[in-house]
């Protein structure tokens, strides 16, 4: 009897001391009116099998490179057509990383920058998901690394690890996120969620569509960004469309046309059954009607260039054109569209006819809905994983929380090889001054002017830099080339790499 009263006693100091650590914690600004308690959670969850409310992203972080290349610049140092790149891929500008930096240093350099913004303390984190397809070591995570960040605060008990699927990897991160907050594991911390990759490319056609960054996010209850529940749509398929099986090369393997097509087959079955999911959630609450692009005020897409989105865009709405049993050809949308009325998706993906159609019947909407969550995928390029949540930061910092409270954003994610899912965000209804969603928004609003301090490099040094990297990818025994000057401050940057292939990492001061 001593023995379990003993240990009862020891579970309630446990319980009593994790108590402690989050109570004193600091919350993010964020979320400081929606505080919430471990133990009311667990115990709630335990004995009611209720779900934590409103779960979702509470706070975002975006890193880009210092540096860029100007496509236009571009454009003449290649010897293209004028546009190529700037019309025909819809592309301004490309951030881009010297050799020292890597996966690692993207990733410490968002995630230190998160918690410093955010002001919640290390402890206070309990897992931690990594998505990425830039990867060094075959063994090593980089979750493992930014283990590092937390070994002053003693929090070593942080579960999840790194999660690898071409740009995918960030929404399986997300959804592992989501569910462990949502699950018996959850102890009432927060979860964190790092994207990250470097997209470059052999010289060529491709090249233009690289580009490089890390987003960060916090995921727990009561969040201004909620992923609502039972509405995501897959779709997973083997295929080599694009790939990297060469280990010693940053360097994937592309089959263009055969991605595009994917990318476009796995839209439409995604989006299919997203909305089968959201009508039966209607119709048991009573609602009749159809799932229509119309439900969504946005609707944001994994970007390699800016220009298949705009397509992307416009077959949403051929899905809904095709879907209706009668289609208003009168309408604004769809006049003029009548002849496609019988065609069939799986015939689509290589036709310009329909394409041209139906960008033109739907370039009002991209507008409104698509085109503001572009504004960083132009002006720095594919971050692969990143992508579609670097549209996120996008698309809050173009908007007040006003004009976004209440909102619906459609999230379309896709990984070659192949894996996708479209899900949907709801926003907070509250975007009072000091809620959680307008200090949310608040911390993006220097977006555009971080952009504008990078510094622009001339595509002959652009090129150079790559060769640089080319060479010196995988080397040992080597101080990486670059200057720790040129860096944003607070950036993490590869310092060293030691004979046994070990990486050391220095941050830039503040």
């Amino acid at each position: 009897m001593f023995r379990l009263f003993s240990q009862a006693k020891r579970c309630l100091q446990v319980k009593q001391g994790l108590r402690r650590s989050l109570c004193s914690a600091r919350f993010p600004a964020a979320v400081q009116q929606n505080r919430f308690s471990t133990t009311s959670h667990q115990t709630q969850a335990q004995t009611t099998s209720s779900w934590p409310k409103d779960v979702g992203i509470l706070a975002l972080e975006v890193y880009f490179p210092s540096q860029y290349v100007d496509q236009v610049e571009l454009e003449k140092y290649d010897g293209v057509d004028a546009g190529k790149y700037t019309i025909g891929l819809g592309q301004k500008q490309m951030g881009f990383c010297a050799a020292h930096e890597d996966i690692n240093s993207l990733c410490l350099t968002v995630v230190h920058r998160l918690v410093e913004r955010s002001r919640i303390s290390w402890d206070s984190i309990g897992r931690l998901e990594v998505g990425t397809e830039t990867i060094i070591d075959k063994s090593k995570a980089v979750k493992t690394v930014l283990m590092q960040l937390f070994e002053d605060s003693g929090n070593s008990d942080v579960e999840g690890i790194d999660t690898t699927n071409a740009c995918y990897g960030g929404t399986a991160s997300l959804f592992n996120a989501a569910d462990w907050v949502e699950s018996s594991s959850w102890d009432g911390r927060y979860a964190l969620v790092v994207c990250g990759d470097i997209a470059v490319y052999a010289t060529g056609n491709a090249r233009p569509t690289g580009g490089a960054g890390a987003v960060a996010m916090l995921v727990g209850p009561d969040a201004p960004l909620t992923l609502e529940r039972g509405l995501r749509g897959t779709h997973m398929e083997h295929v080599y469309d694009f790939y990297k099986p060469d280990l010693a090369s940053e360097y994937p393997m592309v089959d263009g046309q055969l991605s595009i097509q994917c990318y476009f087959r796995a839209l439409d079955r995604c989006y299919a059954t997203y909305r089968k999911k959201i009508e039966t959630q209607w119709q048991k609450a009573g609602i009749n009607k159809h799932c229509t692009l119309e439900d969504f005020q946005f609707m944001i897409f994994h970007t390699p260039f800016c220009k298949l989105v705009q397509k992307s865009l416009a077959r949403v709405v051929l899905n809904d054109f095709l879907a209706s049993s009668n289609p208003d050809v009168e309408s604004a949308i769809y006049k003029d569209l009548q002849d496609f009325r019988n065609v069939k998706l799986e015939d689509t993906y290589s036709s310009k006819e329909v394409d041209k159609a139906f960008q033109k019947a739907s370039q009002e909407l991209f507008k409104q809905k698509t085109q503001p969550s572009l504004f960083l995928s132009a002006r720095n390029g594919n971050m692969y994983t990143p992508s579609v949540y670097g549209c996120l930061a996008s698309l809050l910092a173009q908007y007040s929380a006003k004009q976004l409270a209440g909102s619906r954003i459609g999230v379309f994610s896709y990984g070659s090889g192949l894996a996708a899912s479209m899900f949907s965000l709801k926003v907070s209804e509250n975007s009072a001054p000091g809620s959680p969603l307008e200090k949310l928004v608040s911390s993006l609003s220097d977006l555009g002017a971080r952009l504008d301090s990078r510094k622009c490099v001339p595509p002959e040094k652009f090129a150079e830099m790559m060769k640089i990297r080319e060479e010196t990818h995988h080397l040992v025994d080597h101080t990486p080339h670059g200057s720790s000057s040129d860096l944003f401050p607070g950036t993490w940057y590869l310092e060293r790499v030691d004979d046994k292939n070990r990486r050391e990492y220095a941050r830039r001061p503040l």
